[in-house]
């Protein structure tokens, strides 16, 4: 029965246990969308957890929403995230750098060429976005057209082609939380009536195009790709046919033999995910929403088969040396939300250690 503290594998990577960092916004980029100079060492302090997967980083231009993100499709971006890799690499951990384009969760306020969003329909989200100016309704986006979706698909593979050539092990393609790969999966966002709308294999088509390209371009064992069953954030509604439509997707997906499937799991349908787990035939990284950090809530999904490796989210965040923490059994950092999006050090890489 595997637990918490077995080794395991990841195509080529070697796992000393069955955690990892998952990703997390912190808006503490450049304005120019290189990686801050701060960057490095948060990544580094956390290199005990083997498998790091970066914050979201843009694309491209389009695909920024928020304030201070990374970006990975520029030469000067490339270099600063050349800094990220240098830091896991020395300290013996593999990263991954997670591709998000945001699509309609976005703001030209926040933007470098202060453009409208996009996203697969001009449908306004009910959702706020920081800007510079405070909270801000999300404006409506503008529909990409056919031509601007096959742009779309060439930027994902563009970064992820950047992202091998600032040493990263390899890419997420970020296909939950609301942005924009979801959006076309969900008929409240996506109404569009040619071939990437209306259907489940029409709405499925730009997630499994982006997964295609990126893996067409740096390898399938260099690729994961996160999915939200059931997540609403972002003003998304997938409807009560959104098993069918996962169940398609990762079916689908699987034909591609990519490293990774990632799952932050918000539904309460256990046939759901069990059905996604036999559908899946490599590594699952499951990431339950509220799911308490315990030895025991953690082992669970290992044991039973569901999970091959249980990411870490905010306690992650407050605790570099988690896997050291957890292993003796020791107190855990309190994450303070205040400062997880944006400023310097605080709240960022000087969260203390035992060994501190």
């Amino acid at each position: 029965m595997t637990n918490l503290w077995d080794a395991t594998t990841i195509k080529d990577i070697q796992l000393k246990h069955r955690l990892a960092l998952a990703p997390m916004t912190r808006s503490r980029a450049l304005p120019d969308g290189v990686p801050g100079p701060l960057a490095a060492e948060y990544y580094a302090q956390r290199a005990e957890l083997g498998l790091l997967i970066t914050e979201g980083t843009q694309p491209s231009a389009d695909g920024q929403g928020y304030l201070n993100t990374p970006g990975i499709y520029t030469p000067e971006q490339i270099a600063g995230w050349r800094t990220v890799t240098d830091a896991v690499h020395a300290r013996d951990a593999h990263l991954f750098i997670q591709l998000m384009h945001v699509g309609r969760i976005s703001h030209p306020g926040n933007t470098p060429h202060h453009r409208q969003g996009v996203a697969p329909s001009a449908i306004t989200p009910r959702a706020s976005i920081y800007t510079v100016d405070g909270m801000q309704p999300v404006p409506t986006p503008r529909a990409l057209s056919i031509d601007e979706i096959a742009t779309t698909v060439a930027d994902f593979r563009h970064a992820a082609a950047s992202a091998i050539a600032a040493g990263a092990d390899g890419v997420e393609i970020h296909a939950a939380n609301g942005y924009l790969l979801q959006q076309f999966l969900a008929p409240n966002a996506n109404q569009r009536t040619d071939r990437y709308g209306g259907s489940i294999e029409n709405r499925t088509r730009l997630v499994v195009e982006v997964a295609a390209a990126v893996a067409d371009e740096i390898g399938s064992d260099k690729v994961g790709i996160r999915l939200s069953p059931g997540g609403r954030l972002g003003d998304i509604d997938e409807g009560p046919e959104y098993g069918a439509l996962y169940r398609s997707l990762v079916a689908e997906l699987a034909k591609l033999d990519l490293a990774y499937l990632h799952l932050f799991y918000f539904s309460d349908d256990e046939n759901l995910l069990a059905d996604l787990r036999h559908a899946w035939p490599s590594t699952l990284l499951l990431l339950r929403a509220g799911r308490s950090v315990t030895i025991e809530s953690l082992d669970a999904d290992l044991a039973s088969g569901l999970a091959d490796v249980v990411p870490l989210g905010s306690s992650a965040l407050a605790n570099p040396d988690i896997v050291t923490r957890l292993r003796v059994g020791a107190e855990l950092n309190t994450p303070v939300p205040a400062t997880f999006y944006g400023g310097g050090a605080d709240g960022y890489t000087d969260y203390p250690s035992l060994a501190a």
